[in-house]
């Protein structure tokens, strides 16, 4: 069976273990979570995780059926056949940089939109808040650039419905 990323959102009871028992009903399973992001909503009762799973149609379907029945969940959202937005944060550090370097990677900020939040006189920290695709393609640019040098941190996707028939 093909494989694809999928997303899932969920609403579950804003309280302690609902984030290990939902983690742990999946691992029980074996299912791979590629990321897992959670978050109190507007209500601090209520909590909404986003999850991104490479998975096959048939096993996705048993993953759902199984979060609809887990008595924290209070609702479950498949985001594969509806537009959504999604994006991820992205944190990358360089190190031991030059007035060259620097001077490279304000000009790569500034050509692909991120923003310099921190820096010295041998490292910046960038932040980027893009699509999982997009946050690759900038790791991989500034590993290009800056071999063995950077350190990277980031947060699972986190989605929401779109308004519009128009997919980000």
């Amino acid at each position: 069976m093909e494989t694809k990323k999928r997303y899932i959102s969920l609403y579950v009871e804003n309280r302690i273990g609902v984030l290990a028992k939902i983690s742990g009903l999946l691992a029980g399973k074996s299912y791979n979570l590629d990321t897992l992001t959670v978050g109190e909503t507007e209500d601090p009762t209520v909590s909404r995780m986003t999850i991104g799973l490479t998975i096959d149609d048939v096993t996705f379907e048993q993953v759902k059926k199984q979060l609809n029945r887990c008595v924290v969940v209070i609702k479950v959202i498949d985001f594969s056949e509806i537009p959504i937005h999604k994006k991820e944060l992205l944190f990358i550090k360089i190190s031991s940089c030059s007035e060259k370097d620097k001077a490279e990677i304000f000009r790569i900020v500034e050509a692909f939109s991120l923003q310099v939040i921190d820096y010295d006189k041998s490292h910046v920290l960038v932040q980027c808040v893009k699509t999982e695709r997009a946050n690759n393609d900038i790791i991989a640019l500034f590993n290009k650039t800056f071999v063995n040098r950077i350190e990277v941190v980031r947060g699972g996707g986190v989605a929401i419905e779109g308004i519009s028939s128009q997919e980000q």
